[in-house]
């Protein structure tokens, strides 16, 4: 089973952004020694509790500190940005750090309805271009834009011997889709869909549109917390809990709360029944019993390879679960 991480560099309360990135750079080097595949941050803005609004910059830092994994993005979004601009940035990744880039794209905002407007115009009209984008994109990796294209003297300088890996992220058919027609590598967001995960990847399987460049290849991002026995695994989560609890309510500006705060919080009733919701998301346990619960969601989507993230207060906690993890699986 291959497994990567999925960071969104949470920060935890009582510490700062400056902390939680470097945290991320040392859970990318504890990873390529732990024998995780790849790395992927994760791109927010203005969002409570998280640190990373600029991918790019933290991959350049971290392909710095870090020799075999693969690293990447997960995910620009790009009706933000234009194509070619994210081709330049990531040829330029992939010039620094050769054979090791991902660049997984995603549609979302990535924040607030005000955070949308500032960072792009017509963002609803961008995200209706995301397909077109999305085949723009490829061509400027793949520097093989036909004759009679405006762009067909355009190269995303500078050009790497081995260009980025391209990802489609999503957690919907239309994604799936997307992916397929255009013989992309597909990576779906488990951890945030209620809807028929299973039942996308085999539409992107079924649908897959061969290339020479790109072979059908699946990732499944999971929730997972993992410790040395269950119950303190199921008390490391509630850290975690009660931040959703607050970010929905417009608190969690203060970071992940620390264990103490989540053991005295008064949890309303509806709370508690969220928290149980919440539960049904995420994979909680010891090594043993992480590792059947991965083993059955693969044994459903059959797929190639599983993409961890993990949020707790204190980021040993969190380190310490990837390495548990890796221990028993790999």
């Amino acid at each position: 089973m291959k497994l990567s991480i999925l960071d969104q560099s949470p920060v935890s309360a009582g510490k700062t952004p400056a902390m939680a990135l470097q945290a991320s750079m040392e859970l990318a080097k504890s990873g390529e020694q732990f024998g995780y595949t790849r790395y992927w941050i994760a791109e927010h803005h203005d969002f409570s509790g998280l640190s990373c609004s600029a991918p790019e910059v933290m991959l350049g830092y971290i392909g710095a500190h870090t020799k075999t994994i693969r690293i990447g993005a997960g995910a620009v979004l790009l009706p933000h940005y234009k194509p070619y601009k994210v081709a330049e940035v990531y040829n330029m990744l992939a010039t620094l750090f050769p054979g090791r880039i991902d660049l997984g794209v995603g549609r979302a905002p990535g924040g607030s309805a005000e955070v949308t407007m500032a960072l792009s115009d017509n963002f609803l009209h961008n995200v209706f271009k995301m397909p077109e984008s999305f085949k723009e994109l490829l061509r400027f990796l793949k520097d093989d834009f036909p004759e009679e294209h405006m762009y067909s003297k355009v190269s995303a300088a500078p050009l790497p011997e081995i260009p980025p890996k391209p990802w489609l992220l999503g957690t919907s058919i239309k994604s799936a889709m997307l992916a397929a027609e255009n013989g992309s590598a597909y990576a779906f967001g488990h951890f945030m869909s209620d809807k028929d995960g299973p039942e996308i990847l085999e539409t992107y399987k079924e649908n897959f549109q061969p290339s020479s460049s790109y072979q059908p290849e699946s990732i499944i991002a999971v929730s997972a917390i993992c410790a040395e026995t269950t119950e303190k695994a199921e008390h490391l989560a509630k850290s975690g809990f009660l931040w959703k609890l607050k970010m929905e309510k417009g608190e969690g500006g203060v970071g992940v709360p620390s264990l103490e705060e989540a053991d005295r919080y008064p949890y309303t009733s509806e709370e508690q029944q969220a928290i149980v919701e919440m539960r049904r998301k995420i994979i909680i346990g010891n090594p043993q019993q992480v590792r059947e619960q991965l083993e059955q969601l693969q044994s459903i989507y059959h797929n190639d390879e599983f993409m961890i993230v993990t949020i707790t207060h204190d980021y040993i906690d969190r380190l310490q679960s990837y390495k548990l993890i890796a221990e028993e699986l790999l």
